[in-house]
């Protein structure tokens, strides 16, 4: 069988260690040298025992983005909890651009978080706002607050209140038992949405981020499934002879892109979600697999070998044309467009291993952006600021995430066992 598809086999039968935990702990293995120094104050809670630090979840948020530098705690001379009780003179002396202050107090339905992003070179309030959070939602407001901060100094709509999908297994050869998690996009406030004893892969977000596509081997063959996050409701939408592999939803969500072999070679497919019926996109004789959808709808990206070595292509859906992208190297699989089109993300092999990297689709420059040796899976943030993908660290496998620029990188181990397949979702709100 050709390469690509020993690959693609190879990824069905993964063997994890043991039982990931539910939350995942995030690791900052690399911050960006073009950070912009900023101060997020505790906030005050006026004496009251508060479940979460929010201050602290909106500084490591800041932190994990690449953009930004946040100053430690023991480094401040002064806790302000709001913009009037800020001297501005004591935070330029620590080379701080922006600053955070609140408070966080009771309230009946929960509590109540004031905050404030003050621009100390201005010496002025940037935005201000009292937000509600319920009983258990305070790390909700608090990523909520961070997505405003990010906003309003980079001018880009922060990711941070959206969301993961990954897939854990437990156990060996016949015990093992597989999981399809959804998470906070930190990988706290984990939820398990699907248990099985056989493999799991290529979780995709439909764009209202209410489901998720998915290949299940439940039955002994792999077929695609769609979810329902909230409720759990599920139904299978392809169960051919043969591969049944890598759903990727249309823009507007009432198209699935697939991989099917029913024919004989895989190919690509787009299924109507509310019929079901089916169109040949891809008809050759090599193996066409992983599409994804450009963001305006317009065009499918895939990989294929028809060049001798899996490389990634470009298919228009209105001339049936398709054309080569990647051209660097002799292996470019798993290409995933950012939101704006203009840049593509995809596993590269170089010397150092199977790495992520970012294209210009413009000038055609490939450049490695990951520093780890056994990548996979990348999936793209929202706002095109972040790459989430699969690693390897030791013998155990991690999700990591890089900057889209590879300035700033992080990893979310899961303290038991091995984590893949990530899949970032669209914004929620």
């Amino acid at each position: 069988m050709k390469a690509l598809m020993t690959t693609w086999l190879s990824a069905l039968l993964i063997l994890f260690s043991s039982l990931a935990q539910a939350n995942l702990t995030i690791e900052i293995t690399r911050g960006s040298d073009r950070a912009t120094p900023i101060a997020v104050v505790p906030f005050s809670a006026d004496g009251e025992s508060v479940p979460e630090d929010v201050a602290q979840i909106i500084s490591d948020n800041l932190e994990r983005s690449g953009y930004f530098a946040p100053l430690e705690r023991n480094a401040m001379y002064d806790r302000p909890s709001s913009g009037d009780q800020v001297q501005y003179g004591q935070w330029r002396a620590l080379d701080v651009r922006y600053l955070v202050v609140g408070q966080v107090s009771r309230a009946a339905d929960g509590y109540r978080i004031r905050y404030e992003l003050m621009d100390v070179s201005g010496q002025r309030r940037m935005i201000g706002e009292s937000v509600s959070a319920g009983a258990n939602e305070l790390r909700g407001g608090a990523h909520y607050i961070s997505d405003q901060i990010f906003e309003a100094v980079t001018g880009i709509r922060g990711a941070f209140s959206t969301r993961i999908a990954y897939v854990t297994a437990q156990g060996a050869d016949q015990d093992m038992q597989f999981a399809l998690y959804v998470a906070d996009a930190d990988g706290h406030n984990s939820q398990q949405v699907l248990s099985s004893r056989e493999p799991i892969l290529s979780p995709a977000w439909s764009p209202d981020g209410r489901k998720l596509a998915y290949v299940s081997f439940e039955t002994e063959r792999p077929a695609i499934y769609v979810q329902d996050v909230g409720t759990g409701q599920r139904a299978q939408v392809a169960s051919f002879d043969g591969i049944n592999g890598a759903p990727a939803w249309s823009p507007d969500g009432r198209q699935l892109a697939m991989t099917l072999s029913k024919d004989g070679q895989p190919d690509i497919y787009v299924m109507d979600v509310g019929s079901r019926n089916l169109q040949q996109i891809t008809n050759s004789s090599s193996i066409d697999t992983e599409p994804a959808w450009a963001p305006d709808g317009r065009s499918l990206i895939f990989t294929s070998d028809r060049s001798g070595g899996p490389q990634i292509y470009r298919h228009n859906l209105s001339s049936g044309q398709s054309e080569r992208l990647t051209f660097t190297g002799n292996y470019n699989a798993r290409g995933r467009l950012s939101p704006d089109g203009e840049s593509l993300f995809l596993i590269h092999r170089s010397n150092s291993g199977f790495q992520v990297a970012r294209q210009d689709l413009g000038s055609g420059r490939l450049v490695v952006i990951s520093e780890t040796r056994w990548d996979e899976s990348p999936s793209v943030a929202p706002n095109g600021t972040m790459v989430i993908f699969a690693t390897q660290q030791g013998n155990s496998g991690v999700l990591g995430a890089v900057s889209a620029d590879g300035r700033a990188s992080y990893r979310l181990p899961s303290a038991r066992g091995d984590v893949r397949e990530p899949a970032w979702s669209p914004f929620l709100n």
